[in-house]
């Protein structure tokens, strides 16, 4: 893809999205982890552990997707829609977690 401003535009809004799911998540296990302080943690300490893992993994993404250079990018990174699912699981899944640890 050649680069135009639309084309920036395109890649920091990519960019942004990821970096509002990190965002979320980060919160999400910040609740988690004060939920388990609380609780004393259990079989919650592995689950928010793994989920801490999944964490790093895709904010290591969101790194690479800043570091690309804008002539780098394809369409197909834009149609790329499994980091964004495995973002939504995530959070999903710490939501459950959080959940059960404040109620």
């Amino acid at each position: 893809m050649t680069e135009t401003p639309k084309m920036n535009h395109l890649i920091q809004q990519h960019i942004l999205e990821h970096e509002m799911r990190l965002k979320h998540v980060d919160t999400l296990l910040e609740r988690a982890q004060h939920g388990m302080a609380k609780t004393g943690g259990g079989d919650t300490a592995e689950e928010l552990a793994r989920a801490k893992a999944a964490r790093d993994k895709l904010s290591s993404q969101v790194e690479a997707y800043k570091q690309l250079p804008p002539e780098q990018w394809t369409e197909t990174e834009f149609e790329r829609k499994g980091p964004m699912i495995v973002w939504d699981n995530l959070a999903k899944q710490l939501e459950r977690l959080v959940e059960r640890m404040e109620h």
